[in-house]
């Protein structure tokens, strides 16, 4: 495949690949803190953006709101990205992906990978407050291999034609 086309189709896995796990996490997320834990929409992604913003994205209304859902966007873009530019590079992962077993595998490994990295790193930088493993904390660790991973590794694979049917 020629360089171009090769961009092009990486560019489209990775937007393909983002939507998808953008609006899977979305959802698990907006459905567990509504209907598991009491809260609401707006608190759920006011308390995001309250990551990066601090406690005031809590009192900034739809602002806040627009705060969080913008923040949840790039964090699914990134981790897209990171994936989708892994598994193009790497041989090694391509085979491990290609089989059906082999993609639920990774996405099992990739889902706590990426909660230990955000709840343990990034959020504790960004806030400036140690984890809490909490029940909360261990749902995300689990929560994230159906709803932000199987997504994120099956719409990658099939995205780059890696096993899966074509098309």
């Amino acid at each position: 495949m020629e360089v171009g086309a090769r961009r092009s189709s990486v560019i489209t896995a990775i937007l393909a690949t983002w939507l998808v796990t953008a609006a899977w996490d979305f959802v698990c997320a907006t459905m567990l803190s509504v209907l598991a834990y009491g809260s609401t929409f707006a608190r759920l992604w006011q308390s995001v953006a309250a990551v990066v913003l601090g406690a005031p994205a809590l009192t900034m209304g739809t602002r806040g709101v627009a705060a969080g859902l913008g923040l949840h966007l790039l964090v699914a873009l990134t981790w897209s990205t990171i994936f989708v530019l892994t598994l193009d590079r790497s041989a090694t992962l391509r085979r491990a992906v290609g089989p059906r077993t082999g993609a639920i595998a990774v996405a099992l490994v990739y889902g706590p990978l990426i909660w230990l990295v955000m709840s343990l790193v990034v959020i504790r930088v960004a806030t400036g407050r140690p984890t809490v493993f909490g029940f909360r904390w261990w749902v995300q660790l689990f929560a994230h291999v159906p709803f932000v991973t199987l997504p994120l590794v099956f719409t990658a694979r099939r995205a780059l034609g890696l096993g899966g049917r074509p098309g």
